[in-house]
């Protein structure tokens, strides 16, 4: 089984919203994109929360949005063995390094975790500095959490930023 790694993060020394996945799942990977398979509803919800139709876009662009909207994108791992696009998969992770990332981002506020396993490994790395941010646990966009797209939404809502 090879390892899986992470993109590069999309942020820019003005994102306030940090939103961070696992590990990009099989068709990410060939794609060289976050989110790209066609049933993860990451770019829907998204679309949602900024006010504006990623989903319309070619992908620099909707990375280009993102970044004038305030929002970075990043994985909790840096890489992993794992068959599959399951988080339950993943073996012998070694994580991205979140500190340092915040370190660069003098005006974040909020950090999302996209998922269970997002969050609680990423949880573990920031232990209490996470505190000093509004942290925002977000059911999966992933198609593999069978949670009805409504429900999903009213809680990736809660990620709009003031202002």
């Amino acid at each position: 089984m090879s390892r899986k790694r992470s993109f590069a993060h999309v942020t820019d020394a003005n994102t306030r919203l940090l939103i961070l996945g696992s590990l990009p799942g099989e068709a990410s990977l060939a794609h060289g994109q976050y989110y790209a398979h066609p049933q993860n509803a990451f770019w829907k919800l998204m679309s949602e929360v900024v006010g504006e139709d990623l989903r319309a876009m070619e992908y620099e662009r909707r990375l280009q949005a993102l970044i004038r909207h305030h929002v970075g994108l990043w994985d909790v791992i840096a890489e992993a063995r794992r068959e599959g696009s399951l988080d339950s998969k993943i073996a012998d992770h070694a994580g991205n390094d979140l500190p340092g990332l915040l370190d660069k981002l003098p005006r974040l506020t909020t950090i999302g975790f996209n998922g269970g396993t997002a969050a609680r490994l990423g949880l573990k790395v920031l232990k209490e500095r996470a505190q000093q941010y509004r942290i925002v646990l977000l059911p999966s966009s992933s198609p593999a959490h069978t949670m009805a797209y409504a429900q999903k939404l009213e809680q990736w809502l809660a990620l709009k930023l003031p202002g």
